[in-house]
């Protein structure tokens, strides 16, 4: 077979193979043994000799081959080299067969890293005696630009920082306990930790990794994994174990007493003068819980876990989908996961009330689907049921089944830079721009500019209104090589900002010599407008983002100026603007069995694939007994330390409470399809 038919089918398979990959990877191997290894594998009489060399024995080749032979990519633990294809040639398949398995025999060491975009050469051309031009071809790539350095750090250089962050994030997955993780989430949740919220994100992401790590069992697979998802996690939860939070998780870790670490990582962090708001739980304290429950008796009734659909009576359910929870939507199905809705495009749907909905709607259902928006994400709840089935009730009510909410969220790219960069992002209205993000270095001076309602213009040289308390808090002049450049501009209280509209734009201050735009954000209401405008910008040419009007009755509305996405976030495994199907719906069980008046009443919506990746407590004390009232302390230690076991088919979804305003929007299959949108 001609190598031109070759040559096409490897340059196929690198594209398939990375079309989904940041970053290749390179096994550990002598070059000089792989280039041996492909001259002596070709079949007896097709590799002879050809003038002075065997025919095969081609410095173009030979360079191509020592250059990359030995690249990878890792998924799901396991490698895939540029030799793995077929090529339909007798001569050439035992010769990629051979590179292959060669390849994978050895051990990933590190990224593989280009300067050059073009891998190999693709002909060369020779003139015989008799006048005719020989023409030869090679084995030739051209690589994507995302695998090109064009940075201007040595190959060395790029290689070392992230062989570093995995060995460091190895490190971390193979001493950081599961236990010190949840151990100091916990104390994240209890605003028990100086500044703990801002590694609430971190620690869970990383807390997914360990679980996931500690499931393999050969060393290669663990090797890979480190590679695979150090890049994924990024420096922050790679480098985990170097930071401040890294010191107390090594020292919970090592077994050192809580109220010692903490203590430590206080003086790291915190000022002299700092006083933690809530003491710390001491195992004293602990032993001290258990004797008292013990003798009350509550002993089984404290291990908590996920409930599931087999823990529950049909007569505590309002709608059960079991078959849409479990229908396999394939290829197709799959893929429109991957497209947001705008929920703006249901503003105009029917709204009905939530009892008009349980009591007219619901029960002629087949299927029910809810549009899971940024929003519910600080409405997120599970059920939790006790292990022991036939315990005592805690709890005001007759069962012995509680819940627990989350405002557990992770954020955009551009949102986490910008807390990174210590800008504001808790405001009722945000807006923030990113440049100098790509391969190429962009260093002008991008300026996030707001002319609010008044003619008032908030920019660099204007950075506070005081009296609308709007701020530019990060303001990037020269943005650094290989650094992200972000600005930010929020609005800290609603009631304090003007009626009427904020234009929102931005200016190219100095052109410096950057060729590429920028990406743009906006938030209010819990919802993240994303721009991206891939453009150069001229020198102090503005560029109109959107254009954002606050009515005091009706709240913000956004008309974009630049095309924008409804950014989608995942949470709880759920990918947010997308109907996900709702395998169960139900009140709270404080009001199942037909008990009234226990409390508040909550409408849980448990949708399907959804989990959990918290420990929250398994009970708080507003839910307890009257006669355990007396305890509280003792039962805040254990609601803390308790902690809900992990459940893959748990129930778990958003929840609405009866007292407060909220909206839904469903989609609604019975005989006909509707979408209405519920209103709590």
């Amino acid at each position: 077979m001609d190598i031109s038919i070759v040559k096409k089918r490897l340059q196929e398979n690198f594209l398939n193979m990375t079309h989904d990959s940041s970053n290749l990877f390179e096994v550990n191997l002598d070059k000089d043994e792989l280039w041996n290894l492909y001259l002596d594998s070709f079949p007896l009489g097709t590799n002879e000799i050809y003038r002075v060399r065997r025919e095969h024995d081609c410095s173009a080749c030979r360079q191509f081959i020592k250059k990359i032979g030995n690249a990878v990519i890792i998924k799901d633990n396991k490698v895939k080299t540029v030799w793995d294809f077929e090529c339909g040639s007798s001569e050439y398949q035992p010769v990629l067969n051979t590179l292959s398995e060669f390849v994978k025999s050895k051990v990933v060491s590190d990224t593989w890293v280009s300067k050059f975009s073009k891998i190999g050469i693709d002909k060369n051309y020779e003139q015989s005696e008799d006048g005719k031009v020989i023409e030869y071809e090679h084995f030739y790539l051209e690589l994507p630009s995302r695998f090109v350095n064009s940075s201007g750090k040595s190959e060395g250089d790029i290689k070392g920082d992230f062989r570093a962050t995995k060995d460091v994030f190895q490190r971390s997955l193979e001493e950081l306990t599961e236990d010190s993780l949840l151990t100091v989430l916990e104390l994240i949740a209890s605003n028990t930790l100086y500044k703990g919220e801002e590694w609430g994100t971190v620690l869970t992401n990383f807390l997914q990794y360990k679980r996931e790590y500690i499931k393999l069992e050969s060393k290669e697979e663990k090797n890979n994994f480190a590679w695979e998802k150090s890049i994924k996690a990024g420096p922050v939860v790679g480098k985990i174990r170097n930071h401040s939070i890294g010191v107390l998780l090594v020292d919970i870790s090592s077994g050192m007493e809580l109220d010692e670490a903490v203590k430590r990582y206080e003086k790291i962090v915190a000022p002299a003068n700092y006083k933690r708001p809530k003491a710390i739980f001491t195992q004293k304290m602990l032993d001290e819980a258990k004797a008292t429950i013990e003798e009350l008796g509550y002993s089984d009734s404290l291990p908590r876990r996920y409930a599931n659909l087999d823990d529950i009576t049909v007569n505590n359910i309002l709608f059960s989908n079991k078959d849409s929870a479990k229908r396999i939507d394939g290829v197709f199905g799959e893929m429109s996961k991957d497209i947001a809705v705008n929920p703006k495009k249901f503003s105009k749907i029917e709204e009905v009330s939530i009892d008009n909905f349980v009591e007219n709607i619901l029960p002629t259902a087949k299927e029910l689907e809810v549009l899971f928006e940024n929003k519910h994400s600080k409405s997120m709840v599970s059920l939790i049921s006790p292990v022991n089935k036939d315990c005592m009730t805690m709890f005001k009510w007759k069962n012995a089944f509680s819940w627990a909410y989350s405002g557990n969220m992770t954020d955009s790219s551009l949102k986490e830079n910008v807390k990174s960069a210590g800008g504001n992002v808790e405001g009722v209205l945000r807006f923030s721009i990113q440049w100098n993000d790509g391969t190429e270095y962009n260093p002008n001076d991008f300026d996030a500019h707001c002319i609010e309602p008044n003619r008032n213009e908030i920019y660099y040289a204007n950075k506070c209104n005081y009296d609308t308390k709007g701020q530019l808090d990060i303001d990037i002049v020269h943005p650094t090589r290989n650094e992200t450049a972000v600005e930010n501009i929020t609005w800290p209280d609603k009631n304090r900002m003007l009626e009427g509209t904020y234009r929102f734009f931005v200016r190219n201050f100095s052109h410096n010599g950057g060729r590429t735009g920028f990406k743009a954000e906006i938030e209010f209401g819990s919802q993240i407008y994303s721009f991206e405008y891939n453009k150069e910008l001229r020198q102090k040419e503005d560029v109109l983002v959107a254009e954002v009007t606050l009515n005091r009755d009706m709240g913000f509305s956004i008309v974009e100026k630049l095309p924008s996405n409804v950014s989608t976030r995942e949470v709880w495994n759920l990918k947010t603007n997308q109907f996900v199907p709702v395998s169960v719906a139900m009140y709270s069980p404080n009001y199942w069995d037909e008990q009234d008046g226990i409390g508040h009443r909550h409408y849980f919506f448990m949708l399907k694939d959804c989990i959990n990746p918290e420990s929250p407590n398994g009970f708080y004390n507003e839910f307890l007994k009257r006669e355990l009232e007396q305890h509280k302390r003792v039962f805040e230690a254990l609601g803390g330390k308790m902690r809900v076991q992990h459940t893959d088919d748990q129930l778990s979804g958003i929840g609405f409470s009866s007292t407060k305003r909220n909206e839904l929007i469903v989609k609604v299959k019975g005989q006909t399809e509707r979408v209405l949108k519920i209103k709590f």
